[in-house]
């Protein structure tokens, strides 16, 4: 009874099979069809490897929608060393709902010497080359995102231990929590002091001769911070012509929500454009020495996320390159053998052609003579 019906089950799929089948009789090979067999067999390959390369790859998603969050607090990331000593200089956050932010909420300032050391020279370089970079070539900007993770660091190294050199700068980092309004957070003479109309620095005891706001920016970033993410100032150093001089930073602050294989986070993107100018009141040229940065909030949020092509998709376009490759070959292959045979065919009727024979009554016959058994004697 086993064998019975493994009979009719085969009898069966033989009946349901749709695929036609060429008698091995039926198949000539050739020269040229080997030819173009080995061309599809390594065309299949090659675009077989660039697909899975496709598909190990990933891209990034942008997304735009309306930020709804007014409530939350924005944090601003900062390592900015000027080339004052400590005791000359203050920094302070004044906002548009006139509410003041003192750098002693989260501000460190650290007495350093403004040169750097060659291995913080070479990671400088380094981030200059990449802003360069990134402003001709916005894609690099993905790289930097999906490579973006929690154990990379673009902060410069610790500096070693020089007693020959003395600390003639201020290295003013850490963080602030401000309003998610437009701000301005500025370092300017003299220390911060409050003020019923706003506020005031000390700096009347302060000479002139003294002012120096030739300044390194190392890292200035708003949301929460993400090492190995490199933002548009990091890696900026101004250096002042004259003692009255103003450095201007006008930034737009974007909130953007990343989601990566590597690291999930809600940071900000900015983009900066840059002004500086001297001090000069006789001529016409009003203000106070200092850097300004002055940052406005956008009202969008950026949603980026990393994808990746499914299986799926990639079993389907695999499928269809095989497919496609020989059905399009064998289209190729039989044309050419077409146009060849056409070719051959009309060669051969050219080798053929009659010939005059001439009559004894003066005429010409066109015929071929017949060739027969005796002829050939």
């Amino acid at each position: 009874m086993r064998r019975l019906n493994r009979k009719k089950t085969l009898s069966l799929m033989k009946e349901l099979d749709a695929f036609p089948k060429v008698p091995e009789s039926y198949v000539e090979t050739s020269a040229s069809g080997g030819t173009v067999s080995l061309i599809a067999f390594t065309t299949i390959a090659f675009l077989t490897i660039m697909e899975f390369m496709v598909y190990r790859d990933t891209w990034m998603k942008y997304e735009y929608e309306v930020d709804k969050d007014f409530t939350s607090k924005l944090r601003i990331n900062i390592d900015i060393t000027v080339a004052m000593r400590c005791q000359y200089v203050g920094a302070d956050v004044l906002d548009l709902a006139e509410t003041m932010v003192a750098s002693a909420d989260g501000l460190i300032y650290e007495p350093v010497p403004f040169e750097l050391t060659p291995q913080q020279k070479e990671l400088q370089r380094m981030l200059q080359l990449i802003q360069s970079r990134l402003q001709e070539e916005h894609s690099l900007q993905d790289v930097i995102f999906k490579s973006a993770f929690k154990s990379a660091s673009t902060a410069l190294p610790p500096r070693e231990d020089n007693s020959l050199q003395s600390p003639d700068a201020c290295r003013i980092h850490g963080h602030l929590y401000v309003n998610k309004v437009a701000g301005n957070f500025h370092i300017t003479v003299g220390k911060a002091i409050p003020h019923p109309r706003g506020h005031a620095h000390l700096a009347a005891l302060v000479s002139h001769e003294s002012y120096n706001f030739s300044h390194r920016i190392d890292h200035l970033s708003f949301g929460e911070l993400i090492p190995g993410i490199i933002n548009p100032l990091d890696g900026t150093e101004k250096i002042a012509s004259d003692h009255n001089q103003m450095f201007q930073y006008f930034i737009t602050v974007v909130p953007t929500k990343l989601h990566t294989y590597k690291i999930s986070a809600e940071t900000h993107q900015f983009s900066v454009t840059e002004r500086e100018r001297v001090i000069n009141h006789a001529a016409g040229s009003h203000g106070v020495s200092g850097i300004f940065m002055k940052y406005d909030i956008s009202s969008l949020m950026v949603t980026v996320t990393e994808e990746h092509m499914p299986f799926w998709q990639f079993l389907v376009r695999l499928c269809g390159i095989i497919g496609g490759i020989f059905s399009t070959t064998g289209i190729l292959h039989g044309f050419g053998r077409f146009v060849a045979e056409i070719i051959f065919c009309r060669f051969r009727l050219g080798s053929y052609r009659s010939t005059s024979v001439p009559l004894p009554d003066g005429h010409t016959s066109n015929h071929l003579p017949l060739i027969t058994d005796n002829s050939t004697h």
